[in-house]
């Protein structure tokens, strides 16, 4: 097989070259041309460079690495591919087509390269088939011609809408939505998303939308992705986990595990980037996280958006769920001022987390926070399926910041 042609915005930046154990990320000279020598349109860890070093090789491979699915889903499509799960080449040869952000990654020897990819258009009861046994077709992938990949660990398909319907893609065709079904184990997971969703939208984090619908019975919450667009080039806007700015893989995109995330670190790459809008969002992030009890906000929930212009700005907020009601450690993914257990963290902790990053307003903007979030969970109602007492949890924890007391304090 040939090198794996890793194209960017319509410009091929590079090849990823050799086997899956010793495979590197070679920059394509035209790509320093089109965008600049050092530039960071592809990753804030990996700039485009004219001279490639052996330094940063581990960073390469791990920037690719993170663009794959985790734990079971992992399983799944390298089952399907007939690869092994650590076959990172394998995998995207295979899935490269139709990625998180706006790379398109594939081996120009497999027949039918370049591909031409289309829809298949779904009928609810087709939607409803997919949801039922994503087991069967891992994030919605046909045999032969699904060519997705999307990083995470809960059981999801992604699907393309159009003004006709829902339509299954094919050939890396650009996905607009991710749905994921209910979960048997936690059943109010997806509704209680939903409801975090929306806090979001308000408190002007992320513009886009998120809605439960169901297909022939089959509940799914339904989020359209931020990282796809008409009008960006072929549909896609690119984006950078933490995981793959900072380095760190898998696990380790919680703190616990090694210690090289953190939120200061995160803050640091948009505070040295002079980007203060950003970083009062992450902030603003952060807070919220907190009063709803989100604790799984990782360095993979975390992400940077790479514009077509060579800028990058923090990402629409995704995935803020209210879990501090299901069975789990009670810990934050990572810690706020040192402090990681959930029933623990003080308004004082937030702010004095915020003032690390140099963010002298930090008290001010958590209580403005705060009170918005304290508003919403007591003027709007979370769907009639989602976790009993969930706005009023979300009440008491945000009450209790903003009287200065322990979050988990009655």
């Amino acid at each position: 097989m040939a090198d794996l042609v890793v194209e960017l915005y319509g410009t091929q930046v590079g090849v990823l070259t050799g086997p899956w154990r010793t495979f590197d990320f070679v920059t394509d000279p035209a790509a320093v041309t089109a965008f600049g020598i050092d530039s960071t349109i592809l990753s804030a860890a990996i700039p485009l460079t004219a001279v490639q070093t052996r330094a940063r090789k581990d960073r390469r491979q791990n920037f690719f690495r993170e663009l794959l699915p985790e734990a079971r889903m992992l399983s799944r499509l390298a089952q399907q591919a007939g690869v092994s799960e650590v076959d990172v080449i394998g995998l995207l040869r295979w899935y490269g087509r139709d990625v998180a952000g706006a790379l398109q990654i594939w081996d120009p020897d497999v027949p039918g390269e370049p591909k031409q990819p289309t829809l298949e258009p779904l009928s609810t009861a087709g939607v409803a088939d997919m949801l039922n046994h994503v087991q069967r077709d891992p994030l919605g992938n046909k045999p032969a011609t699904g060519k997705t990949s999307l990083a995470g660990v809960q059981d999801k398909i992604v699907l393309a809408r159009t003004g006709d319907g829902w339509n299954r893609v094919i050939d890396g065709w650009p996905s607009t939505h991710i749905l994921k079904p209910q979960s048997r184990d936690y059943p109010t997971t997806i509704y209680d998303e939903e409801f975090g969703a929306r806090i979001a939208r308000a408190l002007g984090l992320t513009a886009y939308s998120t809605w439960i619908e169901e297909f022939e019975g089959t509940p799914a919450v339904v989020i359209e992705r931020y990282d796809r667009s008409p009008d960006a080039p072929q549909g896609r806007i690119h984006q950078e986990d933490f995981n793959q700015v900072l380095g760190t893989t898998g696990n380790q995109k919680y703190q616990r595990y090694g210690g090289r995330v953190s939120l200061e670190r995160i803050a640091r790459v948009f505070s040295n980037a002079g980007d203060d809008d950003s970083l009062r969002r992450l902030f603003t992030l952060v807070v919220v996280s907190v009063a709803i009890g989100n604790l799984d906000l990782h360095a993979k929930n975390i992400s940077i958006v790479h514009r077509p212009d060579g800028s990058m700005t923090l990402s629409p907020a995704y995935d803020l769920v209210p879990q501090a009601h299901l069975p789990n450690d009670g810990e934050v993914a990572l810690a706020v001022a040192g402090e990681y257990r959930h029933a623990a963290l003080t308004l004082q902790h937030l702010t004095g987390e915020g003032h690390t990053w140099g963010l002298a307003n930090a008290a001010e903007l958590a209580e403005e926070t705060l009170t918005t979030v304290l508003d919403l969970a007591r003027t709007q109602s979370p769907h009639p399926n989602a976790q009993p007492g969930l706005d009023k949890d979300i009440t008491r924890f945000t009450s209790n910041l903003l009287s200065e007391r322990t979050i988990g304090g009655m």
